[in-house]
């Protein structure tokens, strides 16, 4: 057992300064809450253009930035950071709301039209729009990764031409393309 027996007295006042701690993004728990919201509201204009792999402009950008901001899903520094992270606002939208299919398949029309293809070439096609539209955009790397090494081991070279490659690649980067565009840009 312990006694004490003392007199709490108030001293000299001090005042201290405190600096804000900077706080770690949590950016799995940010993509999810914007994820919800903006599905949430797929009907609006600026959401529609990313979903129909349609070019976006700045105007686009700043209404998805307010649109993100004004629904309290965070602030504007973790905005910022999880736009870096996914290289641009427009970019990040479309991982989280992906591409309409046929978007994504008139993407590549172009390609498949005029030409005979095998139908492990389809598939192969195929594969790729079913990504684009859960995903939004693909890297071209992705091509040597499952699900397309299911169809082709040896990436797309088992498949195509180099031509039909550069092809692939290149409606691949369109489509990044249209969704990345960043503010200042004409």
């Amino acid at each position: 057992v312990v006694h004490t027996d003392f007199v709490d007295e108030p001293g000299e006042t001090v005042e201290i300064e405190l600096t804000r701690a900077a706080v770690a993004v949590d950016v799995d728990r940010f993509r999810a809450k914007a994820r919800e919201y903006l599905r949430a509201h797929l009907d609006h204009v600026a959401l529609q253009k990313v979903r129909r792999n349609r070019q976006l402009t700045p105007d686009d950008l700043s209404e998805l930035e307010r649109m993100l901001l004004e629904a309290g899903v965070g602030d504007a520094d973790e905005l910022t950071k999880v736009s870096a992270e996914s290289q641009g606002l427009g970019l990040f939208v479309r991982s989280l709301v992906g591409l309409e299919r046929d978007a994504a398949s008139e993407a590549f029309s172009q390609f498949l039209n005029g030409t005979t293809y095998t139908r492990a070439q389809i598939d192969f096609v195929w594969t790729i729009v079913t990504n684009l539209t859960e995903n939004g955009v693909m890297d071209a790397g992705r091509l040597y990764e499952p699900p397309f090494t299911d169809h082709a081991p040896q990436g797309p070279e088992g498949l195509f031409s180099g031509a039909d490659i550069d092809q692939l690649v290149a409606v691949l980067h369109e489509v990044h393309r249209r969704a990345s565009t960043q503010r200042g840009a004409a």
